[in-house]
């Protein structure tokens, strides 16, 4: 079922107008997700396509394969670029402008198309300190953002140097916020194991204390049952029991300014270099691993 337009959808869907350079709502938008279709509904474009041509409208160097397809102008000088399912105008394709690697330049009219943004999933995960599973977790496909902080505990707003003393029950922790259709919570467990010790009651390395203690929280209920399948499949791989946290969520509260991206900005550091970085190679593997199979 086609959507009714307005007149200057009309004009530019129907008519195959032109809405004018930099005005179209989605020319800057970076947000995660899908274009479709603004008369049926198709999808077109993904986000992961979409970049910064500077040229005034959407530009993307693909299409969803078969979504898209192409008929000259008129005038012979260049190619009009149509939704495949209802013929829909959304703009026109232009090649060999080298502006990305597929050389291609779908140019598309904001007005043709409505945008669908991703489900956004939450979990919160303490393994140490926080600056570690920060830098494990910032390069993993499908994880959208990373915040340092704390959680777990009684305080409210607590800060660092009040977390360091044990008083607040709160324990360092990164929230992930991440894309299911991309990453898996299995996946995102998985990650987290590998670079932590779960046996370890309140100390991972030389760091001890109850705020470097092993923990999860879950934002969405169906979470936990995950959760707990995770914990009891991998209990045969430790000799030790896992003494892992499971707790619904309640409150995140985000580190100060100095703890976020810490690893990227401190790389020469001997913490950073001699606790971190073996970290991070170590989830870069599996992360290789799991994105060739």
């Amino acid at each position: 079922m086609l959507k009714e337009l307005t007149a200057e959808e009309a004009r530019v869907i129907i008519s195959k107008g032109t809405e004018r350079p930099f005005s179209g709502q989605y020319y800057s938008l970076k947000d995660d997700g899908t274009y479709v279709c603004k008369q049926c509904g198709a999808e077109l474009f993904k986000s992961d396509d979409k970049f910064s041509s500077n040229c005034g409208w959407p530009s993307f160097d693909d299409q969803i394969p078969g979504s898209v397809k192409f008929l000259p102008d008129a005038d012979g000088q260049r190619t009009e670029i149509q939704c495949a399912k209802c013929g829909g105008h959304l703009g026109h394709i232009f090649y060999g402008e080298g502006l990305t690697q597929k050389n291609a330049r779908y140019c598309v009219n904001s007005v043709s198309i409505d945008f669908k943004k991703h489900e956004e999933r939450t979990i919160v995960l303490g393994g140490g300190c926080f600056w570690c599973i920060e830098a494990v977790f910032q390069n993993m496909p499908g994880v959208i953002k990373v915040a340092s902080g704390y959680a777990g505990g009684t305080v409210k707003d607590p800060s660092y140097e009040e977390v360091c003393e044990g008083e607040t029950g709160h324990a360092e922790v990164i929230k992930v916020q991440y894309n299911p259709d991309k990453v898996s919570l299995s996946e995102i467990l998985e990650l987290f194991f590998l670079v932590h010790d779960p046996t370890t009651l309140n100390r991972q390395g030389a760091d001890s204390g109850t705020q470097y203690r092993s923990i999860i929280i879950y934002n969405d209920p169906a979470d936990k049952k995950l959760i707990d399948d995770y914990l009891s499949k991998i209990k045969g791989s430790y000799s030790e029991p896992i003494v892992t946290e499971v707790k619904t969520y309640t409150d995140f509260y985000e580190a100060e300014d100095y703890h976020k991206n810490y690893y990227n900005t401190h790389k020469t550091q001997p913490y950073c270099s001699m606790v971190i970085a073996p970290k991070v190679k170590k989830a870069q593997s599996l992360i290789r691993q799991t994105t060739e199979k």
